[in-house]
């Protein structure tokens, strides 16, 4: 980074600070990894350059058949990856992708069934504060109060009641596998729409660890880092592409379903798309076609079954007793400390992790009673079940014994020789 170096010493500086951080602590929050340095490049490339409004062949620019080239490698490798008919690799985030989504099928005011926040879903599946919650109508389903695990015909219930036009299956804190099938089930019971999202699982569909939602849904979206190692991006992805027509509300025309996709972006809610982001996912997504990211998919969860053993081994207590994915939820109630506290004490020794509501969690979003870790960075860096076993025992002492400063200091000496042992970014420094 030459020439940032000398341009802007201040951010140059910043940045290599935070190389230094990634490289000298344990990464665990489970949203969180490393792209390779290959999508580093293309994320920095010329690209950014260009306005591409509009999709290959049809944009409202001049000066885009290089860009039209990236786009459809892409697009083409996306649809092979996940076996889909049609894919939109413009959202810039998962977020803007799952409006899009909502934006292509539903009217404001119409019903959508999503889960909780507070028990494992997202933002935007629903919650009061967010798009998805102010301008449709929205209903939740959430976890079972004793099992923690999802319950079918629970969900059942709340669909043959509410009537949903738009069901959406998928979480950010659910440690075990979800059923798309079960979830395909009651959408057709209702006549619903099926939207899975699947950001943070992507990587371990394509490994084969998780159900894919592809035989069962209407429409996938997933963002592109996380377990895919991508770039921060998004996807939308519709496993196939019916003739029948759907209204669109903002629209006298119909449309069938990958036009409604496609104009839901843009011009419903983009302009012209990030092109280095395009061509960064692209690389992600050839680097996910290999049997090395299908092993690598297997590693974090062997993983994380690893460290969840650990875990529950040195005293603490898991949501669900466990883990069938990449992350695990840490129960902290009988510890004495709340999940904002842990988060300090870890982040103390270098351990990063994100305090997390546990299902039913009698305290606040900011201050709550768990905290959320998970394996997909530390797997990308070779860490394997050993590595983990270490780390698990090293989480629960420092949390069993939170002012003994001889364990903060034996903790610290166990992160820099994990990190040692496993290099990151050699060739950046």
């Amino acid at each position: 980074m030459s020439y940032l170096s000398n341009t802007d010493p201040n951010i140059y500086e910043l940045i290599n600070d935070e190389l230094k951080r990634q490289q000298n602590g344990l990464e665990m929050i489970p949203s969180e990894n490393f792209t390779s340095p290959a999508v580093l490049e293309a994320l920095g490339s010329v690209l950014t350059n260009k306005y591409s409004e509009g999709y290959p062949g049809k944009r409202y620019y001049g000066g885009n058949q290089v860009i039209d080239q990236v786009e459809e490698t892409c697009r083409n490798r996306a649809k092979e990856l996940f076996g889909v008919a049609h894919a939109n690799v413009q959202p810039y985030s998962g977020s803007p992708a799952n409006q899009a989504v909502y934006f292509a099928l539903l009217n404001p005011g119409d019903t959508v069934l999503g889960m909780e926040l507070a028990q494992g879903g997202h933002l935007t599946h629903g919650y009061k504060l967010n798009f998805s919650g102010k301008y449709y109508h929205s209903v939740s389903y959430g976890v079972d109060r004793e099992t923690k695990l999802l319950n079918y015909e629970a969900i059942r219930e709340i669909a043959k009641k509410e009537k949903p036009k738009l069901i959406v299956c998928g979480a950010t804190a659910y440690p075990r596998q979800i059923d798309f099938s079960e979830f395909k089930k009651i959408a057709n019971e209702v006549n619903s729409y099926l939207l899975a999202d699947i950001s943070h699982i992507v990587g371990l569909i394509i490994a084969g660890t998780h159900q894919s939602p592809v035989p069962y849904a209407d429409v996938i979206m997933t963002t592109t880092h996380k377990t895919l190692r991508g770039p921060r991006g998004a996807m939308i992805l519709l496993p196939k592409v019916e003739d029948r027509l759907h209204e669109l509300y903002h629209s006298e025309s119909k449309r069938n379903l990958a036009e409604l996709i496609d104009a839901a972006i843009i011009p419903g809610l983009q302009g012209g798309p990030h092109n280095h982001q395009t061509a960064a996912i692209a690389v992600a997504l050839k680097e996910a076609m290999t049997d090395e990211f299908k092993n690598y998919g297997r590693q974090i969860v062997a993983n994380a079954k690893s460290l969840a053993e650990s875990l529950i081994e040195n005293g603490l207590e898991l949501v669900t007793g466990g883990t069938d994915n990449h992350l695990i939820l840490v129960d902290l109630t009988k510890t004495g400390l709340s999940g904002a506290e842990a988060e300090k004490l870890l982040d103390e020794v270098s351990i990063t992790v994100n305090k997390n509501m546990i299902p039913f969690d009698p305290r606040k979003p900011l201050d709550p009673s768990g905290i959320r870790l998970g394996t997909p960075a530390l797997t990308t860096r070779g860490f394997t079940e050993n590595d983990m076993q270490v780390i698990g025992k090293t989480i629960a002492e420092i949390i069993k014994n939170p002012i003994n400063e001889s364990i903060k200091m034996e903790a610290r000496r166990v992160v820099a020789e994990l990190t040692t042992a496993h290099p990151l970014y050699q060739e950046l420094v």
